[in-house]
């Protein structure tokens, strides 16, 4: 696949995921998150990161109502402020205040102190743009889940933490190329059903 393609695949699969109505999503949103509730991982995670939605991604707002119904632990992505390609993590609670992030994405406002990195993590729930029957996920391209996700991939077994992707079950394709300095995801989540990279 050249990269012309991979851009017109994000081109075509970011415009199907624009064109869903206000409706179309919250179903969506309510649809993913029995999903995911019924997911292994999911039940037996304690701290748990998810993402608040830009672009028409799947919204996992219920998925976060139900982390914290749990007495579960929840956790948004932020930008680092000096290495500016990696992602922290930050705690969030119901009501925390936002902001946006230089990309115009929410972040939650905290103390740098109480960041943490994705190492100290139990399962984050990251949004993609497209993915395939392996599993292997096409992102926004800018790659700061792969680099911040990066140290997975010289664990041969220990394995923290669990990496599943959430979308639209539309962005599913046949077949994406997976690069070297991909972080391989064990599943996707989608509003119809739980894909396993195992097959």
């Amino acid at each position: 696949m050249t990269i012309n393609t991979k851009t017109d695949l994000r081109r075509n699969l970011r415009a199907q995921r624009a064109s869903l109505s206000p409706a179309q999503q919250a179903h969506a949103a309510h649809a993913l998150d029995v999903q995911v509730s019924e997911t292994r991982l999911f039940n037996v995670c304690r701290r748990i990161a998810c993402y608040l939605p830009a672009n028409g991604e799947i919204d996992p707002a219920r998925v976060m109502e139900r982390i914290w119904g749990l007495n579960k632990t929840c956790y948004l992505p932020v930008l680092s402020r000096i290495q500016h390609d990696r992602l922290w993590f930050a705690p969030v609670k119901p009501g925390a205040k936002l902001r946006p992030n230089r990309y115009g994405i929410l972040e939650p406002v905290v103390f740098a102190r109480n960041l943490v990195r994705a190492q100290k993590l139990d399962l984050i729930l990251l949004p993609l743009v497209g993915f395939d029957t392996h599993c292997h996920r096409l992102g926004m391209g800018k790659g700061f889940y792969d680099r911040s996700l990066e140290f997975l991939n010289h664990r041969q077994h220990w394995r923290k933490p669990h990496i599943l992707g959430l979308a639209h079950d539309f962005q599913r394709v046949e077949t994406l190329p997976a690069d070297p300095w991909d972080v391989p995801l064990q599943g996707v989540v989608t509003d119809k059903s739980f894909y396993s990279a195992n097959g």
